[in-house]
């Protein structure tokens, strides 16, 4: 028995169609403030009580009508979906970036001077740790009032906020004086963002300027180590903010003459060291004698 194979005709396989080009990514565009103030008003009113206020209104820096944009970006593609996914929220942002949208502007302007190498940076502090951008109720970009700066800055340094709780300080709690008084947030030419009075010298000066100088007879540890090797400027529990609780123990650490035990290592006998037999009561209150510590003009012993 034969059988029959039936072989059905297929119709040719359809070419397939040249795919779509994509889309070209719509590009982003400024639609300025008042599109933003549609949905952000309070933000924006606030923003025109504070220093910002002045991108809005002047074309000096070209963000005529644009302020929010000139930190958030291009927000065209935000007021269309209302994402905030489609926007740049600087909150958002690792520090290092939230200060280069800072310094667009701030750059050339005298307060962040080496803002990229201070303590701050280091540490990964932004610029909008300490300045409200939009000026929340009405606040300053940079608060002047004292205490409101004092409580800012001791939301991070708390062992150095301590020490004002002892009996002498400096006046801070109170409100008589800020952090910024002596120390420059940004930046500074020494350590520990110290303000610098007059050349490179401690800005303790700039305040305590009858100790300034310069003497014909100089104080060594003042050009050297400054202020802080016999005061605390923070508060100390010792009269005059001294860092000993006598005045002989502050200047022993230089001029000592005593006997060390045998296990020490030599002794330099002080740098000058002292004359006289420190373990006698005469000699115990060094400043009844000495009482030009800071340097005289007319002493080298400090007499006058």
């Amino acid at each position: 028995m034969a059988s029959c194979l039936t072989i059905s005709a297929q119709p040719p396989a359809k070419s397939a169609e040249p795919a779509k080009p994509a889309e070209p990514a719509k590009a982003l565009e400024y639609v300025g403030s008042e599109t933003c103030k549609a949905c952000h008003e309070e933000i924006f009113n606030n923003l025109q009580k504070t220093p910002h206020s002045a991108i809005e209104t002047g074309a000096r820096r070209g963000w005529d009508q644009k302020s929010c944009e000139s930190c958030h970006g291009p927000g065209s593609k935000h007021a269309e979906s209302a994402s905030a996914d489609d926007i740049k929220n600087p909150a958002k942002l690792a520090p290092g970036q939230v200060d280069r949208t800072c310094l667009q502007c701030h750059l050339n302007q005298n307060t962040p001077v080496g803002r990229l190498a201070s303590g701050h940076a280091k540490d990964q502090v932004a610029c909008t740790s300490c300045h409200s951008v939009h000026g929340a109720g009405g606040a300053k970009l940079v608060i002047h009032n004292k205490t409101e700066i004092n409580q800012k800055c001791s939301t991070c340094h708390l062992t150095q906020w301590a020490s004002f709780n002892r009996p002498y300080k400096h006046r801070l709690p109170e409100g008589a004086m800020s952090c910024v008084d002596c120390h420059n947030p940004h930046a500074s030419f020494r350590d520990d963002t110290v303000r610098t009075a007059f050349g490179n010298e401690p800005g303790c000066l700039q305040c305590h300027s009858d100790k300034r100088g310069p003497f014909v007879y100089e104080h060594p540890v003042l050009r050297l180590e400054g202020c802080t090797a016999c005061h605390d400027p923070h508060g100390s529990a010792n009269p005059r903010m001294l860092t000993r609780h006598e005045v002989r123990l502050v200047c022993l650490e230089c001029h000592a003459n005593l006997p060390i035990p045998v296990a020490q290592p030599p002794s330099l006998g002080g740098v000058p060291p002292a004359l006289h037999d420190l373990r006698s009561p005469r000699f115990q209150n060094c400043t009844i004698c000495h009482t030009k510590v800071h340097g005289s003009n007319v002493d080298r012993t400090f007499f006058r």
